[in-house]
C-alpha cells in the first residue's frame, strides 16, 4: 500500500529529477477529458466512440450484422475522423521533435479548438449536427492519441485502458511481477471514471453544450499549463530513446 501511494503522489507531483518532468498529471488531465468527450459521444452522438476506436470497430460489425441502435456509418466516420487526427498528431510530432512539452502544448491547443467548435455547433444546431461532432471530437482525439504515444510516458495513454489495467494485474506481487507504477496506473483508470461520470451526468440531464464546454477548458488548461512549463532547457523534454 505503501508503494503505491508514494507512486500516486509522485505521478500527481513529480519530483524535479524524474525523467517525464511535469508530463504525467498533464496527462492525467487529458485522460479525464477523453472520459468527458466519450460520455458525449456515445450517449449523446448514437452510440459511437470518438476516442475508443476498438469500441467502434466491434460497433461496426454488430451494425453491419444488423444489431439494433448502432450506425455502421457513425462508426466509419468516427474511424475515419480519428485516423485523419492521428495523422496530423503523427506529422505535428515529426516537426516539433525536440520538445515533448511545447509538442503536448501544441496539439492540446488544436484540440482545444476542435472541442470548442464542436461545443458551439451543438448549441447552434441542438444537437442535430451529430456527423459535424463525430468529425470534429474524432480529430481531435486521434490527434491526442498520436501525440500521447509520441510523448512515451508509460501508464498513461489517455484514451485506452486496456493495456494498463492487464499490467495493474499481470505485473502486481499476486502474479510474481514486481508491480511497477500501481499508483499511475490506477490514477489513469480513475481519472477516465471521473471525466465518464461527470460527461454522463451532464449527458442524462440535456447538457452536452456544457459536457463539450468542460472538456475544451480541461484541454485549455492542460495546453497552458504545458506551455508555461516548457523551458527551452528542461531536463524532461527530449524524446524518451
Amino acid at each position: 500500500m505503501r508503494a503505491l501511494l508514494t507512486d500516486a503522489l509522485r505521478t500527481l507531483a513529480p519530483p524535479r529529477a524524474d525523467r517525464h518532468g511535469p508530463l504525467p498529471p498533464l496527462l492525467l488531465l487529458l485522460t479525464v477529458a477523453t472520459g468527458v468527450i466519450d460520455a458525449v459521444s456515445y450517449l449523446g452522438l448514437g452510440h459511437v466512440f470518438v476516442a475508443n476506436m476498438t469500441g467502434n470497430v466491434v460497433f461496426l460489425g454488430f451494425a453491419l450484422a444488423g444489431a439494433p441502435g448502432l450506425s455502421a456509418t457513425a462508426s466509419l466516420v468516427s474511424l475515419g475522423a480519428f485516423l485523419t487526427g492521428a495523422l496530423a498528431g503523427g506529422r505535428l510530432g515529426s516537426r516539433t521533435p525536440a520538445h515533448r512539452g511545447r509538442l503536448l502544448a501544441l496539439a492540446t491547443g488544436i484540440q482545444t479548438v476542435l472541442t470548442a467548435a464542436a461545443a458551439v455547433t451543438d448549441a447552434v444546431t441542438d444537437g442535430s449536427a451529430r456527423y459535424a461532432l463525430i468529425v470534429l471530437l474524432g480529430v481531435g482525439m486521434g490527434l491526442q492519441n498520436a501525440v500521447a504515444r509520441r510523448l512515451g510516458v508509460p501508464d498513461l495513454t489517455t484514451t485506452v485502458l486496456t493495456l494498463t489495467l492487464t499490467g495493474l494485474a499481470a505485473d502486481s506481487t499476486a502474479a510474481g511481477g514486481t508491480a511497477p507504477r500501481p499508483g499511475r496506473r490506477i490514477l489513469s483508470a480513475l481519472a477516465m471514471l471521473l471525466g465518464g461520470l461527470a460527461g454522463a451526468a451532464l449527458i442524462l440531464h440535456g447538457q452536452s453544450v456544457t459536457a463539450l464546454a468542460l472538456a475544451a477548458v480541461l484541454l485549455l488548461a492542460t495546453a497552458l499549463a504545458a506551455h508555461r512549463v516548457s523551458a527551452p532547457d528542461a531536463h524532461w523534454a527530449p524524446p524518451v530513446a
